[in-house]
């Protein structure tokens, strides 16, 4: 059985939906082939369960410390299966918002994975798309005039660190847990391994970070990650860094063992379970790109800024270009695939002005460049600092460690970066981003008035400090 259809999309997480959605709206017949649920990875695997689990790890540290807000209660203590369901709710709701906008949508969704075949009697193209359906029902053929790859990632796993669900994890496994260990190693401290660090700890869980690179969440400014280190180490949390983990010296049985190379040789480290987050590799096997001519390289595939493959009917999007793993850029990828092809000559995504975010406590978000790109870059920068410890309504959360940091060209005076850790830091990041999307400058974020008492009023006050005119510091 075929159906023909205008655009074929093969993923339906965040950004195969909202591309689907965007395509509806331009009045193309759409199909979205999934394998899995509605939603993908953010919604399943990824976004959404792990800020679940956070919050609740951030309710029940409050708990712990309401005495310090005059409230008295007895021994707190958690149930984690409720944690668990509480999470699950959660997705229900949203998966169930998302089958909603697809019927919305007219859109068809064909549940069953998807591959892409080469030039046949339906097309003198390849791109015809066989669905294997979940249900054992006879192959579906579906004959798109384009095709949109949104297959997302998975975990990056080690040589040697096989995955067994039950003493090395990845995120996957770790989201499934009805109990918590005593004890963790996180391979990696990247985005994902802090997140994971940070909620662990704050449930009570002692937790060693195992980092290759010289500092933790390495992509973030240096001052962003030196706070970080001092907050976990503060929270309880062993971080070693510059450290080679040697997989071949991993023992399971009663918890596991491993080794790791580091600046004073080799030193063994012991939990109960191992958390390998050393990244995401893109879902690009099994979907018949080798019945085309689409590159790849590096695992990813290769597009041009519109997010076409060498195949000009065939789109990639999200995880699997290689660009900026973070559901809202493959969102936003989505959407300009499509109106490039309705032929709507969209704007470029211009990806410094993408804002970036850690859920960990405290939290991180940033946008543009760092201090150190900048001069790398030749640029002569001026940088304003501003503490939350200064600032009335983070007093009044009692949470007042970090700050807000804004990088600015000397000459020119153009905002090249904002990085914040702090309270609630992922809810003020968009003014940066906005600033930055207006070539705004220090002066006028700074005469933006920011109400008092809010945590905005930190960016207000790092605006003033990038020339020295901060009022409360």
């Amino acid at each position: 059985m075929s159906q023909e259809y205008d655009l074929v999309i093969l993923g339906g997480g965040t950004g195969g939906y909202v591309a689907a959605i965007r395509a509806s709206q331009l009045g193309l017949k759409t199909a979205i082939v999934e394998k899995g649920k509605l939603g993908g990875t953010c919604l399943h695997k990824g976004c959404i369960p792990s800020k679940a689990l956070l919050r609740s790890a951030e309710v029940f540290r409050a708990a712990k410390h309401s005495e310090d807000f005059g409230v008295m209660t007895s021994e707190v203590t958690y149930n984690f299966g409720k944690v668990q369901e509480r999470k699950n709710k959660i997705i229900d709701t949203l998966h169930k918002g998302v089958q909603h906008l697809m019927k919305q949508g007219k859109i068809d969704v064909y549940e069953g994975l998807g591959r892409i075949l080469g030039p046949s009697i339906f097309s003198p193209l390849p791109g015809t798309i066989s669905v294997e359906m979940n249900n054992g029902e006879e192959n579906e053929m579906l004959i798109p005039k384009n095709v949109v790859i949104a297959t997302g990632s998975r975990p990056r796993t080690l040589p040697g660190l096989d995955i067994d669900g039950e003493y090395v994890l990845t995120s996957d496994e770790a989201l499934e847990l009805m109990t918590l260990p005593a004890s963790i190693i996180i391979v990696g401290g990247g985005v994902i391994g802090i997140e994971w660090a940070s909620m662990l700890s704050d449930f009570g869980v002692e937790v060693t970070v195992i980092e290759y690179a010289d500092r933790i969440i390495p992509t973030e400014d240096h001052e962003i990650s030196k706070e970080m280190q001092r907050l976990m180490k503060k929270k309880g949390v062993k971080l070693v860094t510059g450290a080679k983990v040697l997989s071949e010296t991993l023992v399971k049985g009663e918890g596991v063992t491993i080794s790791a190379e580091v600046k004073a040789g080799v030193k063994e480290f012991k939990a109960e379970k191992l958390l390998i987050s050393v990244g995401r590799q893109a879902n690009v096997e099994g979907i018949g790109l080798e019945n085309t001519e689409i590159q790849i390289e590096k695992g990813f595939i290769v597009t041009n800024e519109f997010y076409q493959t060498k195949e000009s009917h065939i789109y990639a999007i999200g995880d699997v270009n290689g660009g900026l793993q973070l559901a809202h850029v493959a969102s936003h990828e989505g959407i300009i695939a499509v109106e490039h092809i309705a032929g709507k000559d969209p704007s470029v995504l211009d990806y410094n002005l993408v804002s970036r975010c850690i859920y960990s406590n405290p939290e991180v978000s940033s946008v543009g460049i760092t201090e150190a790109q900048a001069k790398d870059k030749g640029h002569k920068v001026k940088v304003g600092k501003f503490s939350f410890r200064a600032i009335g309504k983070a007093l009044v959360f009692g949470e007042s460690d970090g700050f807000v940091k804004i990088v600015a060209d000397e000459e020119t005076n153009d905002i090249l970066g904002v990085h914040m850790i702090g309270p609630h830091v992922t809810d003020m990041i968009t003014e940066a981003g906005l600033a930055m999307v207006l070539d705004a400058t220090p002066w006028e974020i700074a005469h933006t008035i920011h109400p008092h008492p809010t945590l905005s009023e930190a960016i207000g006050e790092a605006a003033l400090a990038v020339d020295g005119r901060a009022i409360h510091s």
